[in-house]
């Protein structure tokens, strides 16, 4: 497989570590950035090919990686327009841009339809991802088997019917990564004040986030059921969840959740307007 990309950031970085030398030869891997230092890194480190501006190599490729940030994209994009229509064959483009619809996609290059919109998010850069994505009607099944390739070299999958569901992918997985953090910062908090350093605070919050969650995704059974097995009635779990309930704490979660999904859809709104 050929793949191009459209910018060389983190999340394009991840994505090419879980590919080069796995998925496809780094040779047939083409990145597009107007950093010198970022193209230098990704030859070296992966053998890829490089270029400055978006050139013929770009479409030459079976898909394009659209890796830029959305308030850039109508102008990195605006290039393509020609190459596409002069390429002989229908690329797949695969954007991981935040907010940014396939229909203003599709308006930007030109009324193309062979579009599938991605929501990674950064644990993508340990390999450890989860991303939501959705096809446009003009992607075929052998198109969409090759993002979902794409895609899992750096993680797991879930594939939407709707793309306005990417907005809740936003929400959970796409912003959840900060949510985590925050709880690991309370409880860290927490400890300090309860007499322990800072540092053991930190990996004591650490591990037991990493712990819970191996444990929940090698588990069979429902989280409740696991969350019901530490908690026994009147022990200190059960004090635990019982002031957290009282504070509305899973109310606030859910509250924030959709928060953030709403606001995704708010900047898509306001991106295709601005495109």
């Amino acid at each position: 497989m050929k793949i191009a990309f459209i910018g060389g950031g983190n999340m394009a970085a991840a994505l090419i570590a879980g590919l080069a030398g796995k998925v496809t030869p780094g040779a047939n891997i083409h990145v597009v950035d107007p950093s010198p230092a970022a193209l230098e890194a990704l030859h070296a480190r992966h053998g890829v090919t490089t270029a400055a501006s978006i050139d013929k190599a770009v479409t030459e490729a079976e898909v394009i990686v659209l890796a830029v940030k959305p308030q850039s994209m109508r102008e990195a994009v605006a290039p393509l327009v020609p190459l596409l229509a002069a390429a002989g064959h229908t690329p797949l483009v695969l954007s991981i841009a935040a907010g940014i619809r396939s229909a203003d996609l599709s308006r930007w290059l030109g009324g193309y339809g062979a579009i599938v919109r991605c929501m990674p998010n950064t644990p993508a850069l340990i390999g450890m991802g989860i991303t939501g994505a959705v096809a446009s009607a003009g992607v075929t099944q052998a198109q969409r088997a090759a993002a979902d390739q794409v895609l899992k070299a750096v993680g797991g999958t879930v594939w939407l019917d709707d793309e306005a569901k990417i907005d809740a992918v936003t929400g959970v997985s796409g912003s959840g990564p900060a949510y985590v953090f925050y709880f690991i910062e309370a409880m860290q908090q927490a400890a300090v004040e309860l007499g322990l350093t800072a540092e053991q605070g930190l990996e004591l919050a650490k591990a037991t986030f990493t712990g819970a969650a191996q444990l929940a995704a090698q588990s069979d059974e429902p989280v409740s059921l696991l969350r019901e097995r530490v908690t026994s009635k009147g022990g200190t779990t059960y004090a635990a969840l019982t002031s957290m309930e009282e504070s509305g704490v899973k109310a606030a979660i859910v509250s924030a959740v959709k928060a953030a999904a709403a606001r995704g859809k708010e900047l898509g709104e306001q991106m295709g307007k601005n495109g």
